[in-house]
């Protein structure tokens, strides 16, 4: 587990620390002045040889440990920063003071500045957090640097969390869309999807297997290289950069991982980058992240943690609400509306499943479907389902207490189609042919009758 040292500047500062207290893992360590008391402060260690690298090479700091220097005094801590540098290269550092400014500090790729006294305990873990996103920024940074052109990929009919993130990551390489295009296996197809792209003046470029061949970085954002499965291309399965909220996948090679399973949005992620950064943040940009933030946790409703509300409420302040507006209310089609409602004419809520049977529609209709059937009383679970050329296609919303809606749609698709997602909401796709063999047709009375028998099953297996 990653260490905290702090280095307080003086008996002073010791005791001023000593009353904001020690964190779990911060080793508290006292430098000493000149003709000060030698009297340690209660739960200090004292550092023998004051500042120098010999000194600094005594904390004996691995990969990943953080160093706070809390001094108001320029000379001391660039002192103190130089010696850090030469015993321990790869340390992050955080500087603590009220009186210093950057123009005191000294040049190091990965230095945060933040005040002193005002501190309290839930701030210096926060300055931490921050301090170490600095540090994995910095590795991507150095790492895609070099390259003369990067690749961002998304996931096929990229989500907000993903347009978001890659828009993000761009922004912090300060590259432009020549050098640094957003793509993706399949093209933007939701209707608040290509809201959010239009609005915000993006592209995002579909691209083959072969199209890979011009990139000499990639980076994947929302999305591992295991998700594509077999047909996951040979140029995807050794990658430079990926950042994602979902599980770990095992199956292909990355130099930097930044895989955070417990936060609820990918965005959440490229959010304390940015914080980390200390970049402007234009509202634009501002507007995308609390987007993709608000659109995968259902605003803040589900799966969530403190650092996905933590970077909403950090976002709100720079966003813009017309834009956002814009991108959360998209047109659904007049063909989609009457689908609705002969779907709506029919359906009724069943052991908690509301399942509604739209027939041919556009696919970017079922989503949204979903989300509506979602609001029935008595719904735990919401399925939309509709065909869309030679597929039954079915999108899954359910109340996020229940069984994971990924894991109920790969059970109804096993054998039959493909199918996954996450644990409130989820996709399935089974070719006709296959469910006609399966199930003797596809007719609206079919479809309804099978899917509801699957998913009944499904969710209590």
């Amino acid at each position: 587990m990653a260490r905290r040292i702090i280095l307080c500047d003086g008996a002073e500062i010791a005791r001023l620390w000593g009353r904001i207290g020690a964190g779990e893992d911060e080793e508290l360590t006292w430098v000493p002045r000149e003709g000060e008391s030698r009297a340690r402060p209660p739960g200090f260690r004292a550092l023998p040889g004051g500042l120098s690298a010999e000194a600094i090479a005594r904390l004996d700091l691995k990969e990943g440990d953080g160093v706070a220097l809390a001094s108001e005094d320029g000379p001391w801590v660039r002192a103190a920063v130089a010696a850090i540098d030469a015993g321990a290269p790869e340390s992050p550092v955080l500087v603590l003071t009220d009186r210093l400014g950057d123009e005191d500090l000294p040049e190091h790729p990965c230095l945060r500045r933040a005040g002193l006294r005002s501190l309290i305990r839930d701030d210096v873990d926060e300055e931490f957090d921050l301090l170490w996103n600095l540090r994995r920024l910095e590795n991507i940074r150095a790492l895609l640097e070099p390259r003369s052109k990067v690749g961002i990929l998304l996931q096929p009919d990229p989500d907000p969390d993903g347009i978001a993130c890659g828009y993000a990551l761009r922004a912090l390489l300060g590259r432009k869309s020549s050098t640094c295009p957003l793509i993706s296996f399949g093209e933007v197809k939701r209707p608040e999807n290509r809201a959010m792209v239009q609005a915000l003046g993006l592209e995002v470029r579909t691209v083959t297997a072969e199209d890979l061949d011009e990139f000499d970085g990639l980076a994947l954002v929302d999305v591992q290289p295991s998700v594509f499965g077999d047909e996951m291309p040979a140029r995807v399965r050794s990658v430079d950069v990926v950042i994602d909220h979902h599980p770990e996948r095992s199956g292909y090679d990355a130099v930097i991982r930044d895989i955070r399973p417990g936060y609820g949005a990918t965005a959440t992620i490229i959010t304390g980058y940015v914080r980390s950064a200390g970049m402007e943040i234009r509202p634009r940009l501002a507007t995308a992240l609390i987007y993709g933030v608000k659109s995968d946790t259902q605003l803040l409703g589900r799966e969530t943690s403190h650092q996905d509300i933590s970077a909403f409420a950090w976002l709100h302040q720079w966003h813009s609400p017309a834009l956002l507006r814009r991108i959360e209310r998209p047109a659904l089609p007049l063909d989609g509306l009457k689908a609705l409602g002969r779907a709506l004419s029919h359906t009724s809520v069943e052991d908690g499943i509301h399942l509604l049977v739209l027939g041919r529609v556009r696919e970017d209709v079922i989503p949204q479907v979903a989300d509506l059937g979602l609001q029935a009383e008595d719904a735990e679970w919401s399925v939309a389902a509709g065909i869309v050329n030679t597929d039954l296609v079915f999108s899954v919303r359910n109340v996020g207490y229940v069984r994971a809606a990924g894991e109920v749609v790969r059970a109804v698709v096993e054998g039959l189609g493909v199918g996954g997602g996450h644990r409130s909401m989820a996709k399935g796709i089974i070719p006709l042919k296959s469910f006609r063999k399966a199930y003797g047709g596809a007719d609206r009375n079919t479809i309804r009758k099978a899917l509801l028998e699957a998913f009944s099953k499904a969710i209590l297996d």
